[in-house]
């Protein structure tokens, strides 16, 4: 439309035509480069401070009792004041050029007016066009003029737009940290043998490899103990069976297949695995046991939580396996969310299990439960156990003791105990020296108390 009206005002008058479209095209191009350039890079710059307020908020929410702990709410208040006061400051800069921008535009939207109807008077006055043909053009030009108009007020929400989602833009280019090869299959693991032949990796640019042709063999229904200290490869072993990475080098196996090959999602659904910091959503405690098998009915739902020592518990809330467990499940107790990550992997009944010690922070009565509750889930099924406290995975089949990248020490407990200086013995030795400390201590406090109670009597 604003093309062709602009032809044809300049078939008839060529100094018309030439008015409007040179006027049209002013006023695109201003309101472009202002768009773009002018306005652009004030939201731009907005947008990165309202990002970091949003962190400083939930930053402060969310470690709120932190805050509290150590009477910091001042320090916080000033700090967040800051961070509001820049993000004000750059906010109101946004829209002020916004500001300036539409003036702007309504501003050339007079002038291209004016022009037009000025020169369609003085043509008329000087009897070169009739009444009749000064009205088509007064109309033409009304309908350009919204034309024009939104034409204005789409490049501004286009622009609006873009800068809204810079964060997008950004997270959606980067590229993925492990990504299926084209036309990868669904892997079947039907026994649940793992292997790694020689397999190299380090993380990011990292020239100094965490493993370095490593080598070793789970056969399938093995309960496997890792142990180190912190640093030592123990997680990222676990890691790359999963396929959060791949490996720089070497492959690795399960039931014969090499998993760099096969779909990440049907690998993960295969391997169940159990925090030592459960997870959970923010949904009835029947959601979440269920996540791992969503046909799942109530009947499967409450036997997977009967084997988990969670039955009793969950019936003793308020909707029973309705109630929702709040955000990260923070309604519940530590033991009571373990329990429930446990009956999600007895519902999955997945082949390959993983244990990220999940008694190392609890009570003893919710550890003995929780214990109890995992003998069961182990049973058949290969398990491999990260393991933090080295007394509750004594029973295993085979411990694997990782020192710097590389697994030093390999067997059951009673074998690597034998091993003079080994690794294993010495993490043993210290850590039942420490709970011995401890427990000498708390004898001591209790015989203190005792005998000031004795002496007050």
């Amino acid at each position: 439309m604003l093309v062709g009206s602009t032809l044809l005002l300049g078939w008839y008058w060529p100094i018309m035509g030439l008015i409007v479209g040179s006027g049209s095209l002013v006023y695109l191009v201003v309101t472009g480069l202002m768009s773009l350039r002018y306005v652009a890079a004030a939201a731009s710059l907005a947008n990165r401070w309202d990002t970091k307020l949003g962190g400083a908020l939930a930053d402060a929410i969310s470690c709120n009792t932190v805050v509290k702990a150590f009477g910091a709410e001042a320090r916080e208040d000033q700090r967040l004041a800051k961070i509001i006061a820049k993000w004000r400051h750059l906010m109101r800069r946004t829209w002020e050029r916004a500001a300036i921008r539409g003036t702007g535009q309504s501003f050339m939207l007079v002038i291209l007016k004016a022009a037009v109807v000025g020169y369609a008077l003085h043509l008329w006055s000087r009897g070169q066009v009739s009444a009749g043909e000064v009205a088509y053009v007064l109309t033409s030009l009304s309908v350009l003029y919204g034309y024009l108009r939104n034409l204005g007020l789409h490049l501004r929400n286009v622009q609006r737009s873009a800068s809204d989602m810079e964060d997008l833009v950004e997270i959606q280019g980067q590229p993925l940290g492990v990504a299926d090869h084209p036309g990868a299959r669904a892997i079947g693991i039907m026994k649940g043998r793992v292997e790694f032949e020689k397999v190299d990796f380090f993380y990011g640019d990292c020239q100094l490899p965490l493993f370095n042709a490593l080598s070793v063999s789970i056969k399938a229904g093995e309960r496997v103990g890792l142990v180190g200290r912190s640093g030592s490869g123990k997680t990222t072993f676990v890691k790359l069976i999963q396929r959060l990475h791949d490996p720089n080098g070497g492959r690795i196996l399960i039931d014969g297949h090499d998993i760099s090959t096969v779909s990440q999602a049907s690998l993960r659904s295969q391997i169940a695995i159990v925090q030592q910091e459960p997870i959970l959503f923010h949904r009835s405690v029947a959601d979440n046991i269920a996540y791992g098998r969503p046909g799942a009915d109530q009947a499967e739902i409450e036997q997977a939580a009967l084997l988990a020592n969670a039955h009793h518990f969950i019936r003793s809330l308020p909707d029973g396996y309705g109630t929702q467990v709040g955000e990260r499940g923070v309604k519940l107790s530590g033991g009571e969310r373990q329990r429930v990550a446990i009956a999600r992997a007895f519902l999955a009944d997945s082949p390959i299990l993983i244990l990220d010690e999940a008694t190392s922070s609890l009570d003893s009565e919710s550890e003995v439960l929780i214990q109890d509750a995992m003998n069961r889930l182990t049973l058949d099924r290969t398990t491999i156990v990260i393991a933090h406290r080295l007394s509750t995975i004594r029973t295993l089949d085979k411990l694997f003791v990782f020192d710097g990248g590389r697994i030093v020490e390999e067997g059951d407990h009673e074998s690597l105990m034998h091993i003079d200086g080994g690794v294993y013995r010495r993490l043993f030795e210290r850590q039942t020296l420490e709970l011995t400390g401890n427990l000498t201590q708390n004898q001591l406090c209790r015989d203190d108390v005792a005998g000031a109670r004795w002496a007050r009597s």
